[in-house]
């Protein structure tokens, strides 16, 4: 799973936020659309949606979703297949034909799963689609959001850019963190069992006994109990080698390029904002919370800075999560292959409803 880097989760009131009652806009293509839809406005402010009232919800899934298989559901529904055969232009190759038969290894590289991932989320949206009652569904959708890779996803279905543009920047996207993550000796690894605070301890005691360019901080605020590291190799091995006497019940080692959302992945920030600035960014028909900040934006411009700071800050998914329930959300769907995000979910609230639509 795609994980984040700073070191502290930004303190977001469930209180403090007017009532907000979700606009009344025709959200059933904008994701596909190539044409100007929420057409630019000069200034955008973009605290537009900060009074949102969360009622139903689209959450799109990360790097470590995918599975050999994916993509052979939406076959089955002409306008999902249409998605692959647009997406196979784009990337010069038969992208399903990796997503279905695989090998693993070649669908796991950070390259191809990312576009991989994208596809299939947004062919998820297709099959629900078909399905009956299901373009009351998306209607009724009035917030979304995605884990890491799954923000870019979140703004293609509320129309912030096209399937095509959206898929050219997480193409580009994956490319750069692999490049950035071959430049140096980095790694994730996922601590089990303890808050978040005890992780920073553990953090701090690893960083105490390795040099700077092996420093790990936390990448990824999952859940409670369920937190990334990413930093240096031997950073991350003291890690591995202290959780035990931090009392964390397990350690597992994610199956990444490198330290996703941490500093190691600068070199990959000059390449996105060049690339993000040539794309067309259109406000969003209902709020996509941010996974740098937990807040959702309005303004183009500003969802180009934080989609390029991105890859190098933590994503703050507890927070997300906690803030959506707290302020009311009745219903989650997660569109795409996996269900490591109802699994978060249900973590943080037993009873909160999910469903997962797969593809």
């Amino acid at each position: 799973m795609s994980c984040s880097s700073s070191l502290i989760l930004p303190s977001i009131s469930s209180n403090g936020f007017r009532r907000f009652c979700p606009m009344k806009l025709d959200k059933s293509r904008v994701f596909m659309s190539s044409i100007s839809v929420g057409s630019r406005i000069d200034a955008v402010d973009d605290a537009l949606f900060a009074d949102y009232k969360p009622t139903n919800a689209f959450l799109f899934p990360g790097q470590g979703a995918q599975a050999v298989g994916m993509g052979a559901e939406a076959q089955k529904v002409p306008a999902a297949a249409e998605l692959y055969k647009r997406a196979n232009e784009i990337m010069g190759f038969d992208l399903l034909d990796i997503c279905i038969n695989g090998p693993k290894e070649k669908l796991d590289s950070t390259v191809l799963s990312q576009p991989a991932i994208y596809v299939t989320s947004l062919a998820a949206v297709e099959i629900l689609r078909a399905r009956e009652g299901g373009q009351q569904i998306i209607d009724s959708v009035d917030v979304t959001c995605g884990l890491s890779l799954g923000e870019y996803t979140a703004l293609a279905f509320t129309g912030a850019f096209s399937f095509e543009d959206g898929l050219k920047l997480v193409k580009l996207r994956g490319e750069a963190m692999q490049d950035a993550a071959d430049a140096a000796k980095s790694a994730m690894v996922s601590i089990i069992g303890l808050d978040s605070d005890k992780v920073q301890k553990l953090c701090d005691a690893a960083n105490e006994e390795v040099d700077e360019a092996n420093k790990v901080q936390i990448a990824n605020f999952l859940c409670p109990g369920n937190y990334a590291v990413s930093g240096g190799v031997k950073g991350i091995e003291a890690v591995e080698a202290k959780a035990k006497s931090f009392k964390a019940r397990m350690t597992v080692r994610l199956a990444v390029a490198g330290a996703f959302h941490t500093s190691f992945m600068n070199p990959a920030v000059s390449r996105l904002e060049a690339a993000l600035g040539a794309t067309e960014i259109r406000t969003p028909k209902i709020p996509v919370i941010s996974n740098v900040d937990a807040q959702p934006h309005a303004d183009p411009d500003t969802i180009k800075k934080i989609l390029a700071s991105q890859v190098t800050s933590p994503v703050q998914w507890e927070t997300t999560m906690k803030t959506l329930l707290s302020k009311g959300l009745k219903k989650s769907y997660e569109l795409g292959p996996g269900k490591v995000i109802a699994g978060i979910v249900k973590r943080m609230d037993r009873g909160a409803e999910i469903e997962n639509i797969g593809a």
